[in-house]
């Protein structure tokens, strides 16, 4: 993959290609100083919620991992952008515009929908319920909203390097351009953890931002390292447009979750 930067706007060439192949990666979004303060962050609201004894947020279930000396951790937090005055900060950078513009008009941060900002808290080790996640596409939850899927960007910020060795996203290269049947089909949702020979493996270092369209197949493979040296903590931001549908603490748990409960997530 081409070394892309960010600018004020995407050039016509990494348009194509995000357009072509349904991804891509923008090396140096951040610096180093800039991550380091956002996992301080993180970590702060990862011990907050567990010691409020938080299961849910706004409806949305948090994924939790153990560690060794019996304390708890969230491998899956959602939201999380409402508890952290950098976060979102961070969420208000105006390099955002230029991804927002690549999604079309009336596209805005979805800050307080879905499932907000989401950190997937990734490590291969005893205690961990978070390692790998099967072949999916994100427009599922749309048919599980009862609304028609259709073209939505997810904006990835990596808080860790993500070399082969943690594993990392495998996606399927121009598979958003896939119809419906295909869609729902085409793997087993969230069973299927096989590789796909056609798969790419999306590496990348702390501090870059990535975006995929919500409709191709991806998958999340397991690290072949262990513990710290397999960590890989990754946020991600939906983009969204049409009715503005902020989810609240009496929101209900989406039955999309119920499906990712049974294949063991």
């Amino acid at each position: 993959m081409p070394d892309f930067e960010l600018g004020d706007a995407l050039t016509a060439e990494q348009r194509a290609f995000l357009d072509t192949h349904g991804f891509i990666r923008f090396k140096g979004f951040a610096g180093r100083d800039t991550v380091r303060s956002l996992i301080e962050e993180v970590e702060d609201i990862d011990r907050r919620l567990v010691r409020e004894g938080r299961t849910h947020v706004n409806g949305v279930p948090l994924l939790f991992g153990v560690r060794k000396d019996g304390s708890r951790y969230i491998q899956r937090m959602v939201f999380a952008s409402l508890f952290g005055e950098r976060l979102g900060a961070f969420l208000r950078d105006d390099r955002f515009r230029a991804v927002l513009d690549v999604a079309g008009p009336g596209y805005r941060i979805a800050e307080r929908e879905r499932d907000g900002l989401v950190i997937n808290h990734y490590r291969h080790e005893e205690g961990s319920t978070y390692q790998r996640l099967g072949w999916h596409t994100d427009s599922l939850r749309d048919v599980f909203y009862l609304e028609k899927p259709r073209r939505y960007l997810n904006v990835g910020f990596y808080l860790d390097d993500s070399p082969l060795s943690k594993g990392g996203v495998r996606l399927l290269p121009s598979s958003h351009e896939q119809g419906l049947f295909s869609m729902l089909t085409r793997k087993a949702y969230f069973l299927d953890h096989r590789p796909d020979p056609e798969e790419y493996a999306l590496e990348a270092e702390a501090g870059d931002l990535t975006i995929h369209d919500g409709r191709i197949w991806h998958r999340v493979a397991q690290a072949t390292a262990t513990g710290d040296a397999s960590q890989r903590r990754v946020m991600y931001l939906p983009l969204m447009t049409g009715p503005l549908k902020p989810k609240h603490e009496g929101s209900p748990t989406p039955l999309y979750f119920r499906l990712k409960r049974l294949a063991g997530y």
